[in-house]
């Protein structure tokens, strides 16, 4: 296919070479790991941190937008045609093959003795940047030694980090399951990850909204923020990555007629212009640079089994790809604009919008005490009054970051609509979360 991106986003050497380099630099990402001595967590300096003009040109945690040479399309030639889009309910034969060699490579016991033809795999639904899937051992296949009997393979999307990003989240990943603030990480590989399948459901949409669960929410997210990580604390992410992500959906091209109507009407939004308009409002918004999670949504939200009746320690945070130090308004307003948006539906486009299930006032007022009370030392011990003034601060940071966070995932999903292969409907999705900013925008009169 033609190649719409710029050159400058390719990487040109042969895949031996690229390879060898990844290989050597996970080598230096297990030596990282051993002497990092992982920080402990620290409460949050609720001190306000403005925003820093510029993007530095270092990849540390940017997304670059990288596509395979290969990449494969699966437009559908009419809107009717989409509209019998099927989700397969097995993985085809060559995924399989390819996950029973890794899983027989990296990881122990049962695994190395496993015939091909007894090798389970299943898919699990939920993922929009990746494709994941449960690997097993048949029940007939005893255990050797401590062995996993479950894992988790994350095949990475379309849009990669590139190599060093690449490791730097698995490096993320295992320095959080260190501090059981993750998953256990059991193999990396250039095309994805072995994980720790924990036994667990994902958190439905509805559940965002119940009191006990977003406060629990809260004290996850304070927890998070306030790990010390060794990443460049610049907050450069949010925007660096939405001018790369700008480029490219400049530079796309569609076919398809529907995809074609709604890539004009979005552009007609004059979108440049108005990601200056935005960085602007939210250089005028102070908003503390912690350690953020980016992607704050039911599905990266794990209910475990067992705790289901409990009040406290019954959630776990998972898929880090995005995490590094940004805007803690960012993490809250991406939090709240998911309470809109459930990704079950079985039916194209796969979603369904509720702007109305947006958190109210009261809500979010909460959700913020739960989180002061965790990161903050002291703040109990505040006046109502001062209490107050935080929490009437955040209301106006987060909200403004809430457009940020459409905006983001509105770019990111114009591109994911012309090379995931995926079966989502991404540029309605692009159009949902752009309609969603224009209102949020309108009724924050900004």
């Amino acid at each position: 296919m033609t190649n719409t991106f710029p050159s400058g986003s390719r990487d040109y050497r042969g895949p031996l070479v690229r390879y060898r380099l990844y290989l050597k630099t996970v080598f230096l990402f297990i030596s990282l790991i051993h002497h990092l001595s992982f920080y402990p967590p620290q409460n949050t300096n609720l001190s306000k941190t403005k925003f820093i003009n510029g993007v530095s040109s270092s990849p540390t945690l940017s997304l670059g937008l990288l596509v395979n040479e290969n990449v494969l399309e699966v437009q559908p030639d009419s809107e009717n045609d989409c509209k019998d889009i099927i989700r397969p309910d097995v993985p085809d034969n060559q995924t399989k093959h390819k996950a029973y060699l890794w899983c027989k490579e990296f990881l122990h016991g049962a695994w190395k003795s496993i015939d091909e033809d007894d090798f389970q795999i299943s898919i699990i639904r939920g993922g929009l940047s990746n494709k994941l899937f449960l690997c097993a051992l048949p029940e007939k296949q005893p255990s050797i030694g401590d062995e996993p009997r479950n894992v988790l393979l994350r095949l990475y999307g379309q849009i990669l980090q590139g190599a060093d990003a690449m490791v730097l989240e698995s490096v993320m990943f295992a320095i959080l399951a260190e501090r059981e603030l993750g998953p256990k990480l059991y193999g990396i590989f250039p095309q994805g990850r072995l994980e720790q399948f924990v036994p667990s459901r994902k958190l439905s949409t509805d559940e965002l909204s119940v009191p006990g669960i977003f406060a629990e929410i809260a004290e996850k997210i304070a927890r998070f923020h306030g790990m010390r990580m060794p990443f460049n604390k610049e907050p450069k992410w949010l925007f660096g990555t939405m001018e790369k992500y700008m480029d490219q959906v400049l530079q796309l091209t569609f076919t398809r007629e529907h995809h074609l109507r709604n890539f004009s009407r979005l552009l007609s939004y004059n979108l440049p212009q108005e990601m200056d308009s935005l960085k602007c409002l939210l250089e005028s918004t102070p908003s503390p640079v912690v350690f953020c999670h980016n992607d704050l949504q039911e599905g990266n939200i794990l209910l475990l089994s067992g705790r289901e009746n409990t009040d406290r320690q019954r959630l776990m945070l998972i898929d880090f790809e995005y995490s590094s130090y940004s805007y803690r308004g960012f993490d809250f307003g991406n939090f709240f604009c998911e309470w809109t948006y459930d990704y079950t539906y079985d039916k194209f486009p796969f979603f369904i919008t509720n702007t109305k299930n947006y958190p109210t006032k009261a809500q979010q007022m909460h959700f913020f005490q739960s989180y002061l009370l965790e990161s903050h030392a002291g703040f109990e011990n505040l006046s109502e009054e001062d209490q107050l003034k935080l929490k009437e601060d955040m209301l106006v940071e987060v909200n403004r970051f809430a457009l940020a966070s459409h905006f983001f995932w509105g770019l990111w999903s114009i591109i994911q609509a012309k090379i995931s292969t995926i079966e989502f409907g991404y540029m309605e999705y692009a159009m949902a979360r752009f309609d969603a900013y224009f209102e949020l925008k309108k009724k924050l009169m900004v």
